[in-house]
């Protein structure tokens, strides 16, 4: 396997460790805490980075379903890291406490391109 695709797939999986943790922890604390934002920060950077480097072995994008859900997907990473500073800072406890019901629904919505990436990867043998 070239090391370029080696490296996408490890920011993939990378990506997908740290935005399930900060988003399953958020919901089984039922309170949204500084390092759950963390890891939706370090998730989307990981996502961002591993983007790239798929986008440069493909030879730029491809506008596909999978791209469509992809990008989708990060603007809602990106959305859903940035309100989560922002109801930290704010403090507001009944926020703190029902933030990972949103958290829940960007989660799922980023599997969709994640699990495609992986079907199209199989298929095309990385």
């Amino acid at each position: 396997m070239p090391p370029l695709v080696r490296a996408a797939i490890l920011l993939m999986v990378a990506a997908l460790g740290l935005y399930s943790m900060g988003v399953w922890a958020a919901v089984i604390r039922k309170r949204l805490r500084p390092w759950h934002l963390a890891c939706f920060w370090a998730g989307f950077v990981a996502d961002s980075a591993g983007t790239e480097l798929m986008r440069r072995l493909a030879g730029g994008f491809q506008w596909t379903v999978h791209t469509a859900t992809g990008a989708a997907a990060l603007l809602l990473m990106l959305g859903h890291a940035a309100w989560a500073s922002r109801v930290l800072a704010r403090g507001d406890e009944r926020t703190l406490r029902t933030f990972h019901r949103f958290s829940l629904a960007v989660w799922g919505l980023w599997l969709i391109p994640f699990s495609t990436g992986v079907l199209l990867g199989r298929r095309m043998g990385h």
